[in-house]
Parts: structure tokens; sequence; C-alpha cells
């Protein structure tokens, strides 16, 4: 995530609870990432109400499982910016 300062020192008022991660502004394969929480979201996670983290957890690990035993092969396309602008 690309993060500004202000929201930074925002999130700086609760330690613990959210760790900045930096990732590559760029980075084509985090596409694959956000399609896999965007799936979680749509999904199994839906509408839940759960009463521990553990209880998420075990949905998530069984969405997850759900996922793997029906994979999706990803091509990935070389995107040429110049030529496509």
């Amino acid at each position: 995530a690309h993060i500004s300062k202000e929201t930074m020192k925002y999130l700086a008022g609760f330690p613990g609870r959210f760790i900045y991660v930096h990732t590559p502004k760029h980075g084509s394969w985090l596409n694959l990432v956000e399609t896999l929480f965007g799936k979680m979201a749509r999904t199994f996670l839906k509408h839940i109400r759960v009463t521990s983290k553990k209880e998420l957890k075990d949905r998530i690990l069984l969405g997850i499982k759900e996922i793997n035993d029906s994979p999706v092969v990803h091509r990935w396309k070389k995107f040429n910016f110049a030529q496509n602008f």
C-alpha cells in the first residue's frame, strides 16, 4: 500500500494494530493477491459474524482449501504501455 504521511501518523495512534508493509508500486503479482482477497470477501467472508480470531482463522483456512481444490491458471500478459497509449 502507498500511504500518506498523514495516514501513517493516524495509524501510529493504534500501536500493534496495523503493520505497514512496503510493496512495489508496480508489482503485477499484487493483482493476483488482490484477486484472492476480493474472492474471499465476495464468497466465504461475505456477511459473516465471528466470535473469535480462531473462528475467523478457521473460516479463512477452510475457504483457502476450497479455492485450492479448484485451481485457476492465471496467464501473464506482457503490457507495452507506449504501444497501447
